[in-house]
C-alpha cells in the first residue's frame, strides 16, 4: 500500500441470497483489491427497507479502508465488486439489492460531480449507514455534517437491530 493511501467508508447492503454471505464476500473482494485495505468492520444490523417497493430487511454493515486509488477509482471498483457478485443495475430506486456498496466518506474530500457524491448526501438519514459507521468510527469528522458521534441518529426508525452473530462473520 503506498504512503499516499487515504481512508475511506464504505456502507454495505444486501437483501437478496444469502444477505449475511453476501455482505462478507462483498468484504473480502474489497480487501483483494490490490490498492484496498480493509481496515475495520462494523457488526451486521437487520433493518426494514426503504422507499416504496414490499421487499425483506436488508442486512447492513460498514467498513473502514485505506486506498491508494482515487474517490472515483475506488467507485469504479466497487461497481466492478458489485457486478461480479450479480448486481443487475435496472435504474429502480429502493429496490431488492444482492448487494450494494455505497462510498460514505473518502478522505476529507467533498466531491460532487455526475458520477459521484461524497460524503454521501444519505448519511444523515440513515440510520443503517450511521450506526454501523459510528461502531467502527465514532470520531470520524464527514465534512460538512460534523463527527459520526454528533449526527443525531433514530434507532428506531425505519427499524433496525443489531444482528447477533456467534463468532466472526467475515
Amino acid at each position: 500500500m503506498s504512503s499516499k493511501a487515504k481512508p475511506a467508508y464504505v456502507g454495505i447492503g444486501s437483501n437478496l441470497r444469502e444477505p449475511v454471505e453476501q455482505i462478507a464476500a462483498a468484504v473480502r473482494h474489497l480487501d483483494a483489491v490490490e490498492d484496498v485495505s480493509v481496515t475495520a468492520c462494523s457488526s451486521l444490523y437487520r433493518s426494514a427497507p426503504m422507499g416504496p417497493v414490499e421487499q425483506a430487511d436488508f442486512i447492513n454493515a460498514a467498513v473502514a479502508l485505506r486506498t491508494s486509488l482515487s474517490a472515483l477509482e475506488l467507485l469504479r471498483t466497487m461497481q466492478a465488486i458489485e457486478a461480479t457478485m450479480g448486481r443487475v443495475r435496472t435504474g429502480e430506486h429502493w429496490g431488492p439489492r444482492v448487494i450494494d456498496l455505497d462510498l460514505l466518506v473518502y478522505a476529507d474530500e467533498r466531491i460532487k460531480d455526475a458520477e459521484l457524491i461524497v460524503p454521501h448526501p444519505g448519511i444523515a438519514l440513515r440510520n443503517f449507514v450511521l450506526l454501523p459507521l459510528r461502531e467502527i468510527a465514532p470520531e470520524l469528522l464527514i465534512p460538512g455534517l460534523g463527527r459520526v458521534t454528533d449526527i443525531a441518529v433514530d434507532e428506531k426508525e425505519p427499524r433496525i437491530v443489531r444482528v447477533d452473530l456467534q463468532g466472526e462473520f467475515l
